[in-house]
């Protein structure tokens, strides 16, 4: 067993050696605590802190075949990682919910194709175990290659097109769309705009969807903008909107970030928020709460979302079936509508 002055580092050996049980149980205990009694568990954790023990993951690599890291992969330009605090919800609540199982979270960003390609070679090496695939655009081909390579993933949204199956964690887009859509209709509001998200994405086309199919014979063509999801985009949105119909006096932007730069177009053209046009969001990602005025929104439930994908991920890694799960936003109403 090390003692004080010794650099030795302790071993699985010197655990068991004060815990009192064979080195196959320490492994046991350490590797998940399968087929292992509480009383020797409680033994091992003990002496694991008594030796100052720590896991080498170099050496648990090699034992296992596994990296004991996964992926949080992005396929969107590195800017809107920070820009856009609906990842950074994500990451966080991925990256603690993988240190509560003792394992690493890589964070890789796949936009150009060079992005593509390196990030594809990275993962086919087996430099991680499987990839949390945060966003997805039909055009994209890395989900397709992914899936034919074997790499266990899990999507956060359903991702467009013909796709094998991937196990998938998203919200209902059509349907909190309607239930936004009506709340603004229920308000009195006459001539409502929507901005909404890339076609090629699932949140932009289902968001739009949802809305055209609530608004029926209301529904104007003409009331309708796509473009990526950033402030500058919701702000050039809502002035083309404005050009085109300025007697607008409501605005669906399908994403809090877009919201917020139409609210500052909105602004500048001389409108009152929401005394002249009501704005409304989707995500509440913690920019609803602070912009000015606060954003009535949709809420996502961030925080089980990325937890319900960890949780997904290492049953298909560890070859347990798992079946897409949707989960409830919540309509949060406050002053911008």
């Amino acid at each position: 067993m090390a003692r004080p002055g010794n650099t030795r580092r302790p071993t699985i050996r010197d655990v068991a050696a004060v815990a009192g049980v064979s080195h196959g149980t320490v492994s046991r205990v350490i590797n998940g605590g399968h087929w292992v009694s509480p009383e020797a568990r409680a033994a091992v954790d003990q002496a694991i802190r008594t030796t100052g023990y720590t896991v080498s993951h170099a050496a648990r690599s090699l034992a296992t075949g596994r990296a004991n890291s996964v992926a949080f992969l992005l396929t969107e330009p590195q800017h809107l990682l920070f820009n856009d605090p609906t990842f950074a919800l994500l990451l966080r609540g991925a990256t603690e919910a993988l240190a509560q199982r003792s394992m690493t979270l890589v964070l890789l960003v796949a936009d150009a194709p060079v992005e593509r390609a390196n990030v594809e070679s990275y993962v086919r090496a087996g430099h991680v175990d499987g990839v949390l695939l945060i966003s997805s655009h039909e055009s994209n081909p890395l989900l397709a290659s992914l899936i034919a390579a074997g790499i266990p993933t899990v999507c956060t949204g359903v991702p467009l097109g013909d796709r094998a199956h991937v196990p998938t964690v998203s919200v209902d887009e059509e349907q909190s769309a309607r239930e936004m859509t009506r709340y603004l209709i229920g308000r009195g509001y006459q001539r409502i705009a929507v901005i909404t998200g890339p076609d090629d994405t699932p949140g932009g086309r289902h968001r739009l969807v949802g809305f055209r199919e609530e608004m029926g014979d209301r529904f104007d063509p003409d009331l309708v903008e796509q473009d990526v999801y950033s402030s500058e985009a919701g702000a050039a949105a809502m002035t083309s909107l404005l050009e085109r119909a300025d007697d607008i006096d409501a605005v669906f932007a399908a994403s809090d970030v877009m919201a917020v730069g139409a609210i500052s177009a909105l602004r500048r053209a001389g409108k009152r928020v929401p005394e002249d046009v009501a704005v409304a969001g989707f995500d509440d990602s913690g920019l609803a709460e602070t912009t000015d005025p606060p954003l009535t929104t949709m809420r996502q439930p961030w925080s089980q979302i990325s937890t319900m994908m960890v949780e997904m991920l290492l049953d298909v890694i560890n070859g347990i079936p798992r079946e897409s799960a949707v989960l409830p936003t919540t309509l949060v109403v406050r002053e911008s509508a």
